[in-house]
């Protein structure tokens, strides 16, 4: 397969389309992250479909003092990429043709959603992106439009764009993509030094130390709900023997109350244990959030839930999160 370089919204409308159009975004660069998305595209799309991957530096989304000019433009080895993981077409046009006539005067908003976490360390970032990805559905028209849910709160505001404002496109989110050492694959990892790189471990192995504790919390509770957890029982299973399910049953009514918080001090303790090193991590925030509003949860939430992280080592910001379920074990089997 030939990948195609188109640089107008004229050329990519100019083509015969047969079965679906999926359509990935990004700012160039390229890595095992995007090729991952550009694969799922593939085969979404099938052998009868076309997948457009988009490389569009989008000045709307970088505040005052973030890395605009530094940010990588790869093209040409990005075409490699493209095509090797199976697209049909890259769309790189220039900033004239996404914005004739300079800035936008009327652009998308993200709302409360857009001021939480990514959107308070970086204001207007979110409007920015928001806008380019309308413009850009706009400019493929896609029938499918896949995003890396290692921005998570990105993902969530474009899902909520296009149920809100009606778009006429189905979002696929694709799992975050990991190096072998954990970090989270991002075009921002090349600008870390050596020293600054194992710091940067740090963002992961909180989020997995998170993780192990949510996972031990849930296991406990699916033990304990074989049993009734009062004093009476868990002393008459003891006597019995069955000193396991009494410890669970025990355990369980000191550890559980605290599930959202003990997953919060558990990723805290590695960042706390990060900030320490040389060179330090500083973070920006460590949250855990409910991804229909990205609001912290509370300890009696039940569902789907992100545990998110931000944190700059040296001059690079870097995030990451995972996905949990609390309550996962609660439902009838």
């Amino acid at each position: 397969m030939t990948t195609t370089l188109l640089r107008t919204a004229g050329e990519l409308h100019a083509r015969a389309r047969a079965g679906r159009r999926a359509v990935v975004m990004t700012m160039g660069a390229l890595h095992e992250g995007h090729a991952t998305l550009i694969r799922t595209a593939r085969g979404i799309a099938g052998p009868d479909g076309e997948v457009v991957v988009t490389v569009f530096v989008n000045p709307l989304q970088f505040g005052q003092g973030e890395d605009l000019d530094r940010y990588p433009r790869t093209l040409d080895a990005d075409l490699v990429v493209a095509e090797q993981s199976g697209a049909d077409v890259v769309f790189a046009p220039s900033v004239e043709e996404v914005y004739p006539g300079g800035e936008p005067q009327v652009r998308i908003t993200a709302g409360p959603m857009g001021e939480r976490l990514e959107g308070s360390s970086r204001p207007g970032h979110f409007d920015g992106m928001l806008t380019v990805v309308a413009k850009l559905l706009h400019l493929t028209r896609p029938d499918v439009a896949l995003y890396g849910q290692k921005d998570a709160q990105q993902l969530a505001l474009i899902r909520r764009m296009v149920r809100d404002l009606n778009f006429g496109v189905e979002i696929v989110g694709v799992p975050t993509v990991r190096e072998e050492d954990g970090l989270a694959l991002s075009s921002r990892n090349r600008y870390l030094s050596a020293p600054e790189r194992r710091t940067a471990l740090a963002l992961s192995g909180a989020l997995f130390a998170g993780q192990d504790r949510h996972a031990a919390q849930e296991a406990l509770r699916a033990r304990a709900r074989e049993v009734p957890a009062t004093r009476a029982r868990a002393e008459a299973l003891s006597a019995i023997g069955e000193s396991r399910a009494a410890a669970d049953t025990h355990a369980v009514a000191t550890v559980v109350p605290g599930g959202p918080a003990a997953v919060r001090a558990a990723a805290r303790q590695v960042l706390d244990e990060a900030a320490r090193l040389d060179p330090p991590l500083a973070l920006d925030y460590l949250a855990l959030v409910d991804p229909s509003d990205f609001t912290e949860i509370g300890e009696d939430f039940t569902g789907d839930a992100v545990l998110a992280v931000a944190a700059r080592v040296g001059a690079t910001r870097l995030i990451d999160n995972v996905p949990l379920t609390f309550g996962s074990f609660g439902a009838a089997s």
